[in-house]
């Protein structure tokens, strides 16, 4: 009866998950082996992929160095930008905040998702432009600002386009502390920084190693903030990736770089869950 009992539960088992395997097989698996196949090809003479096997696509690289380079710096740099500006917001919702009123505030922070990351980038191309935040500045009398098509205006959609993906784990994390050990820390004298350093950002930890690997990824792939708000200046692998299949057709040249870039994705992922488990001890760190 009990072999009968599981083999019955690893068949229920195995029924649950096969949607789910099936669709990873087919949306995941399948394209990453076409992409490392095409990958090792050559370009066909009018575009596309020629069948083959070399390494040729992989040593050019670094004619693609600026787009990895912008990539790989401000990647980590406005996922960085996106913490410090979400950890005191995720900290008031959870902390500070009347529970009455935290329904109504984390709705706020999610309400700019329902509408389009396109509409919204436009916006920011509105205000970094000549009729925006400049001309602002020149009317009250302070020196002109030029921020659109540079670094700082694609860290501004950045961070203005990620927050929510930061700011909710984080969120997470902090609503779950519990405040007696809050209360304990204070009764024994601590100072707020000794508390918050101690106890609190220990115990959010694992929420904001999720956000930082969750923004980090998700920029890694990055191409529209780049293209409106870098004015084709500054390049990230999303936009090196579209010149390639859809305007010059180096398909295998494309694929090289999207496997490198998955690569790159599986490092990131594997040095967040080491560090957020050393930090965080023995508790668990869920980051995908």
């Amino acid at each position: 009866m009990a072999t009968r009992a599981g083999t019955r539960h690893r068949f229920v088992t195995a029924a649950l998950a096969a949607p789910a395997a099936l669709w990873m097989l087919v949306f995941l698996v399948l394209p990453f082996v076409a992409m490392l196949v095409f990958a090792f090809g050559r370009r066909a003479p009018e575009g596309g992929y020629l069948p083959g096997f070399t390494f040729e696509q992989f040593l050019n690289l670094p004619a693609r160095a600026a787009a990895f380079g912008n990539t790989l710096m401000l990647a980590p740099a406005g996922a960085l930008l996106c913490l410090l500006v979400a950890y005191p917001v995720a900290y008031y919702l959870a902390v500070k905040a009347a529970p009455r009123h935290r329904l109504v505030l984390v709705s706020l922070i999610v309400v700019p998702f329902w509408t389009s990351l396109l509409v919204r980038t436009y916006a920011w191309m509105y205000i970094l432009g000549s009729r925006g935040l400049p001309n602002l500045l020149s009317t009250i009398g302070l020196p002109d600002l030029r921020m659109l098509n540079t670094p700082g205006a694609v860290l501004v959609g950045i961070v203005y386009g990620y927050l929510p993906l930061m700011i909710m784990p984080i969120y997470v994390s902090l609503e779950k502390l519990d405040r007696r050990l809050l209360d304990a820390s204070a009764d024994l004298g601590a100072r707020p920084v000794s508390t918050f350093l101690g106890i609190t950002l220990p115990l959010s930890l694992p929420g904001v190693m999720t956000g930082v690997a969750l923004v980090t990824i998700l920029l890694l792939g990055e191409y529209l903030i780049p293209q409106l708000l870098g004015g084709g200046k500054v390049f990230f692998i999303g936009n090196a990736l579209v010149d390639l299949f859809l305007q010059s057709r180096n398909w295998p040249f494309g694929s090289a770089i999207a496997v490198t870039l998955v690569l790159v994705v599986v490092v990131v992922l594997t040095v967040a869950m080491r560090i957020a488990w050393r930090f965080a001890g023995t508790r668990r760190v869920d980051l995908v």
